[in-house]
């Protein structure tokens, strides 16, 4: 009896995810393939162009947004921000610090100040 260990497979919304990227923003073959495990781990280790000049310039999924941004996701909702932005629009935003996004860094300082001070009474 021999085991014979199938592929993991997975969608390629799933992989654009663990990579940082934008699923829309990516080659047609990516988007309409399966990535095996094995593919991921490759890509991840050595990013062709097309994934570096993503991860460079964006679009860029929300999550990658808020990180750049120092928000959390349900502020950039609230701050309107619901469509993937490129490096350059984030920047541009950055600059302009809106009132919304002021506001949404200083509550995310206090959401980190408080998880701190709760990770510390734990520790006692």
């Amino acid at each position: 009896m021999t085991s014979h260990q199938s592929t993991q497979t997975m969608k390629p919304a799933t992989a654009a995810k663990k990579l940082g990227v934008y699923l829309e923003a990516t080659p047609a073959e990516f988007q309409e393939g399966v990535v095996s495990r094995t593919e991921l781990n490759t890509l991840q280790a050595d990013p062709p162009e097309w994934l570096q000049e993503l991860r460079r310039n964006g679009p860029h999924p929300r999550p990658v947004v808020a990180a750049k941004l120092g928000i959390s996701i349900s502020g950039l909702a609230r701050g309107g921000v619901t469509d993937a932005l490129t490096t350059e629009q984030i920047d541009a935003l950055k600059n302009e610090n809106p009132e919304w996004l002021q506001k949404e860094r200083a509550t995310q300082a206090e959401v980190r100040k408080e998880a701190v001070r709760i990770k510390e009474k734990n520790a006692e």
